[in-house]
């Protein structure tokens, strides 16, 4: 039985590809539904790919999700906090942006031991 955070591949990738072109800076901004489609089933795709509730993932003002092994969370601001834009989490999600070169040009903030989503990325590939 496929989890509540189980997401479909080609639903994740058709969701991605409408908004490539923006993503490679050819194209126009894309519409906020296409938007936050595309992050909101790249970050489910994470939890699904890292399970676990020791780091908190948060792509303002889209969604947020707690993922990656570890002491559970349960109450006030988590010690393990990733924080970006929307195109950041999506270039990061595609593999068109590394983890350490967004961590170096601060476009991610992420605080705690087990903040690194290096070993995730990326969730799909364009």
């Amino acid at each position: 039985m496929a989890s509540s955070r189980s997401v479909d591949p080609a639903e994740l990738r058709a969701a991605v590809l409408a908004v490539s072109d923006w993503l490679r800076g050819g194209g126009p901004d894309p519409a906020r539904r296409e938007l936050a489609a595309a992050v909101r089933l790249s970050l489910r795709a994470l939890a699904g790919d890292a399970p676990g509730h020791s780091v908190e993932v948060r792509v303002p003002p889209f969604a947020a999700v707690q993922c990656v092994e570890g002491p559970r969370h349960t109450r006030g601001t988590p010690p393990n906090v990733v924080e970006t834009d929307p195109r950041t989490w999506l270039e990061l999600a595609t593999g068109l942006v590394s983890w350490p070169d967004a961590i170096g040009a601060a476009r991610v903030t992420a605080s705690g031991s087990r903040a690194d989503l290096a070993h995730w990325l990326p969730v799909v590939r364009l």
